[in-house]
């Protein structure tokens, strides 16, 4: 792989783009006349970076969620929430989502991925209630990387008012979070949205994010094709065409819903 593009990639003015992040929530805050934001707090590295992002500027208006499932989230995900929110000093509340799935499971046909994207939009569901409570806005925490394939649950995590992190790849989200100090654990441990047992986003993608952030990269920032990404990340060419069809795929993710006057 090669190693020029990962620098080019991680190598940016982190505190002008975390400054940038800020003057944008705070501006969506007052343009629309919002109390304060809301977030899910999961224990992984981007929603690590935007409760640390607000730490300081929005204290007192903000609300992070945390919302295992106890049946499948590992018990370290929460205790790495609940320590960021010692750290933080962010107002919190913890609801196990375990009981309300329960309860959809009493009248749904069985099938363990519908399962899995279900668990992010009971999550989702939660955060907009809480946000309708307080006007606040709800902060998603999609990354670049991950938007971009499509790594994400419609109308579930993918879901939001605003989405702070989104001009970043996760690379850049880790690179970042050193920056502010988020706990070192975080940073390094495999990325997983959880939705079932043993979920780990590079295995189930099978491949790294330095894959995936080179091949977008390459694609998104110099427009390069198939071939050229090819010859200038040394990545094989089964991976690229993977996340070149899952870019290709999740576009309907990436909009607003289709409506008839869209094919005029």
């Amino acid at each position: 792989m090669n190693q020029d593009i990962l620098s080019e990639i991680k190598n940016q003015d982190y505190t002008t783009i975390i400054q940038n992040i800020e003057e944008f929530i705070d501006e969506k805050i007052k343009s629309t006349n919002s109390e304060g934001v809301i977030l899910g707090l999961s224990g992984g590295i981007d929603s690590a970076l935007i409760a640390y992002i607000c730490k300081n500027k929005f204290k007192g208006k903000i609300l992070a969620l945390i919302m295992p499932d106890t049946d499948i989230t590992p018990p370290s995900e929460t205790d790495d929430a609940m320590k960021m929110i010692s750290l933080t000093g962010i107002e919190y509340k913890l609801i196990d989502i375990k009981p309300i799935l329960r309860e959809y499971s009493m009248y749904i046909e069985p099938n363990s991925k519908a399962k899995g994207n279900l668990r992010a939009r009971i999550r989702t569901n939660i955060l907009y209630y809480y946000a309708n409570i307080r006007n606040y806005l709800v902060l998603g925490s999609s990354d670049k990387s991950e938007f971009n394939i499509g790594y994400f649950t419609k109308f579930g995590d993918g879901a939001s008012d605003l989405t702070p992190i989104i001009s970043l790849y996760k690379l850049q989200v880790r690179e970042a979070s050193k920056i502010l100090g988020v706990p070192q654990n975080v940073i390094e441990k495999k990325s997983s949205p959880h939705l079932w047992k043993d979920h780990e986003a590079e295995k189930e993608l099978e491949m790294s994010y330095e894959e995936i952030d080179s091949i977008l990269y390459c694609l998104i920032e110099k427009k390069m094709t198939g071939d050229e990404i090819q010859k200038t990340t040394e990545i094989e060419t089964e991976k690229i065409n993977k996340i070149l069809d899952l870019h290709k795929k999740s576009q309907h993710k990436r909009i607003y819903p289709l409506r008839l006057d869209d094919e005029k």
